[in-house]
């Protein structure tokens, strides 16, 4: 029996929760800072998580065996070094990579670096400084658009910008390079090649010689519908992808998972926890358009559910290099994850709101992101931009997002919004 930690506030950490909730193994389950959905699996503990000694000192008080790092600005800050640093913390175990480990979603300069030297296919690319804008408009004289520029630090999900023409890549790089647009994730930008393509999510846990392959996702970044409007953190998420195919998945293990893992070993990289591969497929070859250090959010909330292995027993595995050993089960069915979010999000969107409907939602789960228990009245109201989401199965794919549609309208909350157009572009592969 264990006593685990999951740090974090999101769908993610929520769906994390609600699946180590199950687990004979559990022991108490501590989330911080939770939500209202943790806090229905677990203890919410008021704790940011950057706040290295309040964890630090909260393990040792409630004799944590394992802590779940679920976003990624704790580990590219470092987490994982501090607590290994301290001789009482050799025990625990960690989901999440160390700082050099955390580099591969920390800096996408980094990543691309690596995935040069181990042959890993990816964009043609460049990457230029805060002085460098002239020579970075040069580039963007040589290339073709449309043109797609990334910041190279975190920026929340929001710091890659697809251009379609050269004046507007130009007014972008100098924003972002000159007057940070995306603060110091912006000091260095990439400028890369478009991809023409299809994108998906694939998910590994690695114990840092072996791996498990979790199922596959598309996830949904544009706020409108079409795929149109402002990047989002996700609008919702599919599982599996009906396009990624046996012998696509393998072509995306031996050319890009299986060098991954073996070259961060090559690098001396201690890496136990998730690797996230944003892959897009261009003809029926897979090619990573970035690396993500921890589970994928919106993709977890309809990924997770579709894990019917013990997910306690697997991270257990993970901590003592012992993966090769263990043999995850799926459920085959189909889920779909719809987001419900605050109107005027990704811009400027209202706290505070009360959420009705939540008991009617009979045939899906709800996992909470930005909803909070309000005290004093004990209602849930919202706290973020990414509200919740509904999560169904389904025997195919229409029937896993009829069933979530039919939850997301039975919630309601001021000025809710969600896309009503989840799926469509993979129905021409679900025959």
């Amino acid at each position: 029996m264990m006593n685990v930690l999951i740090l974090g506030s999101g769908g993610r950490e929520h769906a994390l929760a609600w699946k180590i909730a199950q687990s004979p193994e559990l022991n108490n389950l501590y989330i911080a800072p939770g939500n209202a959905g943790t806090a229905l699996a677990g203890e919410n503990i008021h704790l940011s998580v950057t706040d290295f000694e309040g964890i630090y000192n909260f393990i040792k008080e409630k004799v944590i065996g394992m802590l779940i790092v679920g976003p990624e600005a704790p580990l590219v800050e470092g987490i994982t070094d501090y607590m290994k640093a301290k001789l009482d913390m050799q025990h625990l175990i960690i989901i999440g990579p160390d700082k050099n480990g955390a580099m591969i979603e920390g800096s996408k300069d980094f990543a691309k670096i690596f995935m040069e030297k181990y042959g890993i296919p990816t964009a043609i690319h460049k990457t230029f400084e805060k002085d460098q804008l002239d020579q970075a408009i040069d580039y963007l004289e040589k290339i073709s658009p449309p043109y797609v520029l990334k910041a190279d630090g975190l920026a929340a999900g929001k710091g890659v910008i697809i251009c379609n023409s050269f004046d507007q890549a130009s007014k972008e790089l100098k924003e972002m390079l000159t007057e940070e647009k995306f603060g110091k994730a912006s000091s260095k930008v990439l400028i890369e090649e478009f991809m023409e393509g299809i994108e998906l999510s694939a998910f590994v846990l690695t114990d840092g010689n072996s791996y498990t392959i979790l199922p596959s996702a598309k996830d949904y970044k544009r706020i409108g519908e079409g795929d149109t409007g402002l990047n989002t953190g996700g609008m919702g998420s599919i599982s599996p992808v009906p396009f990624a195919d046996e012998e696509f998945m393998r072509k995306v293990e031996s050319r890009i998972i299986r060098p991954t893992v073996e070259g961060l070993k090559q690098e001396n990289i201690r890496y136990k926890g998730f690797i996230f591969f944003g892959l897009i497929k261009r003809g029926n070859d897979p090619y990573v358009i970035e690396y993500n250090v921890r589970m994928g959010d919106p993709e977890a909330e309809s990924v997770i559910p579709r894990i019917k292995s013990d997910l306690l027993e697997m991270f257990i595995a993970a901590g003592r290099e012992q993966l090769d050993q263990y043999n995850i089960e799926l459920d085959e069915r189909f889920t779909a994850a719809i987001m419900l979010v605050s109107g005027g999000y990704p811009e400027k969107y209202e706290k505070g709101k009360p959420i009705g409907g939540l008991d009617a939602v009979e045939d899906g789960l709800i996992f909470y992101a930005g909803a909070q228990r309000q005290a004093g009245t004990n209602e849930i109201v919202t706290s973020g931009g990414r509200v919740l989401a509904v999560t169904s199965f389904g025997r195919d794919l229409e029937e896993s997002l009829r069933k979530s549609y039919a939850g997301a309208a039975k919630i309601d909350f001021h000025k809710m919004y969600y896309r009503k157009d989840l799926g469509k572009d993979l129905m021409q592969y679900n025959n």
